[in-house]
């Protein structure tokens, strides 16, 4: 890292209090992507209004900054350190072995520590459930998923999506693309519009991202379209009014506020954390925004569904457990 970036995240991190407290290093994209930063800031705030105490954050512009951010929470003292996002495991993996008295929380990553706790999510259950609405409202019987960077991880939310769709309409087609397979996939909101007219184009009529900041473009696009689209891990009904047929809601802010308060209250367990429909780590999304747009017919499908995979009667297909999507 140059010496400009150095000497701007040490002025960043010297413009908080030393003391020990939480900290939190959002990914790229920034803390107010409407999206997944969002859904952590707002889990840190949430610990801050309740427990009346502070903590420190960084968002980072380039990769080079995640080891330097994280070492320098750690140096200063600050435990637990939360970082949101999967590409900081290498970082994490340095500076958690170098300071073995820190906690450390990794969320969408599992890292293998004594002092790391690494929250995952069962991202494929509630992108089923999404999947099943989609099928509900689709006239055409295509709908369309955008991803952000083509890895498996945004692949367990597509092929959940299909599997939603399909347990309605077995007929229907999916369309899938990716908006790169770099880190910049994540905050080209253009492109995503770009590749939902396309999807729109061949039909689709629902589109759902799992894009980060891109998806900004990919709702967008969809309500330009009088088409309806699909929010992810924030609650973006909001972001289209009467256009957004509903969010898969991942509980990141769930997640990061947990982290903060068991590592003050000094009930901080390192290992892996899973998240699922079960336990209140993934779901859909109804407010105002939407309720129009959602038939009691079709909440009533989705409440079946959601069900049926917490009591183990329907399974759906991860991913990532091996690079397959059945459906």
């Amino acid at each position: 890292m140059n010496r400009i970036a150095l000497g701007l995240l040490a002025a960043t991190a010297l413009s908080f209090s030393a003391q020990a407290e939480p900290a939190i290093v959002y990914d790229l994209g920034g803390k107010f992507d409407k999206s997944f930063n969002e859904a952590a800031f707002n889990g840190a705030t949430l610990y801050k209004e309740e427990s009346g105490s502070s903590f420190r954050e960084f968002e980072i512009q380039n990769d080079a900054q995640r080891e330097q951010a994280l070492r320098k929470f750690a140096q200063d003292g600050n435990s637990p350190i939360v970082v949101a996002g999967f590409s900081f495991a290498p970082a994490i993996e340095k500076v958690a072995s170098e300071f073995p008295d820190t906690q450390f929380t990794i969320i969408d990553m599992v890292v293998d520590a004594p002092n790391v706790q690494s929250v995952v999510f069962k991202e494929h259950e509630g992108s089923y459930l999404v999947g099943v609405m989609a099928a509900k409202a689709s006239e055409t019987g295509t709908v369309g998923f955008v991803g952000g960077m083509s890895i498996p991880l945004i692949s367990r939310f597509g092929c959940g999506y299909v599997g939603g769709v399909k347990s309605v309409n077995p007929d229907a087609t999916v369309i899938e693309n990716f908006t790169g397979d770099t880190p910049a996939a994540w905050n080209d909101p253009v492109k995503g519009g770009e590749i939902t007219k396309a999807q729109i184009a061949q039909g689709a009529d629902v589109v759902y991202h799992a894009a980060g900041g891109t998806g900004v473009g990919v709702l967008q696009a969809a309500a330009d379209a009088g088409k309806l689209g699909i929010g992810v891990d924030s609650n973006q009904n909001g972001l289209q009014p009467g256009s957004v047929l509903t969010s898969m809601m991942k509980r990141v802010d769930v997640a990061v506020y947990n982290a903060f308060k068991s590592g003050m209250d000094g009930s901080f367990e390192p290992g892996i954390n899973v998240l699922g429909l079960a336990e209140g780590g993934v779901d859909y999304a109804m407010d105002d925004n939407n309720a129009s747009l959602v038939s009691d017919e079709m909440k009533a499908a989705v409440e079946d569904a959601k069900a049926k995979i917490i009591a183990g009667e329907v399974t759906v297909h991860n991913f990532t457990e091996d690079n397959s999507c059945p459906y």
